[in-house]
């Protein structure tokens, strides 16, 4: 009789091999999406803190550095033409010596920024052949300044416009001043904020997108993990996986922390920037041209062949600090008077002070601020009018004593209101840097750890289970 042999049992390899192999693919998914949430995060991350970098320790720094230098170049011109202008005098305004102190202490000044801005530009040629013609022309500039000075010392004129061959040489000083060394200067200005404005516009943009990738990728993979676990939960009956738990949570955190991080870090990037690097330099901008300004009145009085074309200067300039229809001096005190009036209430006016109202409307400490720099400005402005008239009535010594005494010092207290504006702004920058700097602490080592943290967490959770098929 044919005995009958029992019935195979059923294989279970492939069993075995269906469900660890969608246990290491689902880990291997995991993985690689914590993979590319640390690549992601390391990339945003670096974005923020190459954008403060450059804002706050290279370009930025530079750009202010620049605008002091236009300030400075423009207040030595100014002390020429005052040290000129006061001839032999010893009581006019601060005095003969003061202006000669000043003038030298600029001339310090503008030496520390130009080297400044040499070290700086080493890797653009287009600065560096710049700031070689800054250090050439400034040069040349002190020969004719001091020469200037030293003639008009020896003529020993009184005050007022000193000789014909002191005006010659002044003029030929203050031209390449205002024709040559200021336009350089300025457009060095322009050659690094270029590059502040350009490495802002990319690295906001890159920050931005880096969020958006980080939120995006650590939904997915906290989606991942979830997955697992509900795999592992139903396949073998156990409600919870502690490990792939813990790097659950780890995931949400770490995505929560970097989200916010990028979001904070584009905020204070950008108000590093509008709210305060841009103001810093408008305004630095603003008291350069104030600055000249207060030099063109002295070149009114100082050079009579010269005093409608120092006049029209002057207007232009106010123009671009304050603007307010009117095409003559006259038109221009009554308008000035008439919007400074009107703020805070309304802003009508452009100009540095114009985009400045309406950059700070939401900010009440710069706002009042301000209101200061406006009052000051009116008063200099109501100032420089009475010094016109008395000129124009062929009294020049009163004129000269209007421009040394009530005038100068409605320079320096607009003058002092507009520091302590910058100072303000300034303030809202460093605070930002700093701010920025501070937050992205600790990140070198927290990311990666917390990356490796949940990569461990991730294999550990599925060893247990690997480990039943072998």
């Amino acid at each position: 009789m044919q005995s009958l042999a029992p019935a195979p049992r059923p294989a279970r390899a492939p069993r075995r091999r269906t469900v660890p192999g969608r246990i290491r693919t689902q880990a291997a998914v995991c993985l690689f999406a914590v993979a590319v949430m640390f690549g992601g995060t390391f990339w945003a991350i670096g974005n923020v803190r190459d954008g403060l970098s450059v804002i706050g320790e290279d370009a930025g720094p530079q750009v202010v550095a620049t605008a002091d230098m236009y300030f400075a170049l423009s207040d030595m011109d100014a002390q020429v033409a005052n040290v000129l202008l006061i001839g032999r005098e010893t009581g006019l305004g601060t005095g003969k010596d003061k202006a000669v102190q000043r003038y030298e202490q600029r001339r310090a000044e503008v030496g520390k920024a130009l080297l400044l801005a040499s070290d700086l530009a080493m890797g653009d040629p287009t600065e560096k052949r710049t700031v070689e013609a800054l250090l050439n022309g400034f040069g040349r500039y002190q020969q004719l300044a001091e020469r200037a000075m030293l003639l008009n010392q020896q003529a020993a004129h009184p005050a007022g416009p000193p000789p014909a061959q002191v005006i010659s040489v002044y003029r030929e000083a203050t031209d390449l001043m205002r024709l040559d060394l200021l336009p350089k200067a300025y457009n060095l200005t322009l050659e690094s904020g270029t590059i502040v404005r350009q490495t802002y516009e990319e690295e906001y943009l890159a920050i931005n997108i880096g969020r958006i990738v980080v939120g995006v990728v650590g939904l997915g993979t906290l989606a991942a993990l979830v997955v697992i676990q509900v795999f592992l939960a139903r396949r073998f009956r156990r409600v919870t996986n502690p490990a792939l738990l813990v790097a659950t949570v780890t995931v949400g955190v770490l995505t929560v922390a970097a989200v916010l991080l990028l979001g904070n870090g584009a905020e204070g990037l950008r108000k590093a920037k509008e709210e305060g690097f841009n103001s810093v330099l408008a305004m630095s901008r603003a008291r350069a041209i104030g600055n000249t300004m207060h030099g063109d009145q002295s070149r009114y009085l100082l050079d009579p062949e010269r005093a409608d074309t120092y006049e029209q200067v002057y207007l232009d300039n106010s123009q671009k600090v304050l603007f307010t229809p009117g095409g003559s001096l006259d038109k221009y005190y009554v308008g000035v008077d008439k919007v400074v009036a009107a703020y805070p209430g309304s802003i009508g006016f452009l100009g540095f002070h114009g985009d400045e109202a309406g950059s700070v409307m939401n900010r009440p400490d710069e706002k009042a601020a301000l209101v200061r720099v406006l009052k000051g400005y009116q008063r200099f402005q109501q100032a420089d009018r009475q010094m016109r008239l008395l000129a124009n009535a062929q009294k020049g010594a009163e004129a000269i004593g209007e421009r040394m005494g009530d005038l100068s010092r409605g320079f320096q207290a607009y003058d002092n209101a507009l520091v302590d504006l910058i100072k303000l702004h300034g303030g809202t920058f460093d605070e930002e840097i700093k701010k920025g700097d501070a937050s992205l602490g600790g990140w070198d080592w927290l990311l990666p750890g917390a990356a490796l943290a949940a990569a461990v967490l991730i294999l550990l959770g599925v060893r247990p289970r690997l480990s039943e098929y072998r």
